[in-house]
């Protein structure tokens, strides 16, 4: 038998400009060993956050034969691994690739929104087609803004708390995923965290992070990769927070160093050699 890397399905869209989805995901886990397989979802000439109206293709019609001409292959998957949607007919698209591969980790990240409000192409329909797909998932990855939404509360950038982050954590599991993770969330003063939830051990992480007085698009999307290229290559939850959380804050601090553009993203071309060493990373702490 032929040993392989771990195989990821990344249905995600892919900018041309700006360092976001595919565009750091497919870098981003073969540094970590993983193969990524992309399903564009949309292509962008560039992300949205600050060139004006990009050209946008959507690529829903291609998604479906995507699947069938895998299926028709044999080819197997490890994870499931879905981001920007461009349509509401994607996310039950999303949905037939985790029932094709049911062996397969499903990471759903919601990509919906930021700052508190949702981004311009999110109807009410795609929120609602998001919230019927994380059902499916065994793993979410929303941050703050993302997961108020989904919970159908109103966004505050006030400090949580323990007992409401935790709230929010085991109400969003309730939904379907027995692996939550929160970006971006306000635990305890002066902090910003990433704080995550295993249902089946009952325990609850935080890991805090750096703030810098900027912000840098795609770090969501760098997270979740890192994230998920982590549990594939033998990481424990908390381990794989601790390894997201400090890889953006390494490449966002390099980005910031360097003086760069934020709206071109943060530097993972100088900061992927930290994630080749594969270093166990502790920096998480109990919730």
């Amino acid at each position: 038998m032929t040993n392989r890397s771990p195989r990821v399905a990344a249905i995600h869209d892919l900018s041309g400009f700006g360092r976001c989805s595919l565009a750091v995901i497919i870098p981003i886990l073969a540094a970590m060993g993983v193969q990524t397989c992309p399903v564009p979802t949309a292509i962008l000439s560039t992300h949205t956050g600050g060139f004006g109206y990009p050209e946008i293709r959507d690529l829903t019609d291609f998604v479906m034969p995507c699947l069938e001409h895998w299926k028709r292959l044999g080819i197997e998957f490890d994870c499931i691994y879905s981001g920007f949607l461009a349509s509401e007919q994607q996310a039950s698209q999303v949905g037939s690739y985790i029932e094709a591969w049911p062996n397969a980790l499903a990471v759903v990240d919601p990509v919906m929104g930021d700052d508190g409000k949702a981004y311009r192409t999110v109807t009410p329909q795609i929120i609602s087609q998001m919230s019927r797909l994380v059902k499916k998932a065994d793993l979410i990855t929303p941050n703050l803004t993302e997961a108020c939404i989904l919970l159908g509360e109103n966004y505050t950038n006030e400090v949580l708390g323990r007992d409401k982050a935790r709230s929010m954590l085991v109400r969003l599991s309730e939904k379907g995923p027995a692996y939550v993770v929160i970006t971006g969330a306000f635990v305890v003063p002066g902090k910003i965290s990433n704080i995550g939830y295993d249902r089946d051990h009952n325990a609850f992480w935080r890991v805090d992070c750096n703030l810098l007085p900027i912000s840098y698009p795609g770090t969501g999307d760098i997270f979740a990769s890192v994230l998920v290229g982590g549990l594939l290559t033998g990481d424990s939850l908390p381990i794989a927070i601790s390894r997201a959380s400090r890889f953006v804050e390494i490449a966002a601090a390099t980005a910031y160093g360097y003086n760069c553009d934020p709206r071109e993203g943060v530097m993972i071309e100088k900061s992927i050699p930290w994630l080749i060493e594969q270093n166990t990373i502790v920096g998480y702490e109990p919730l």
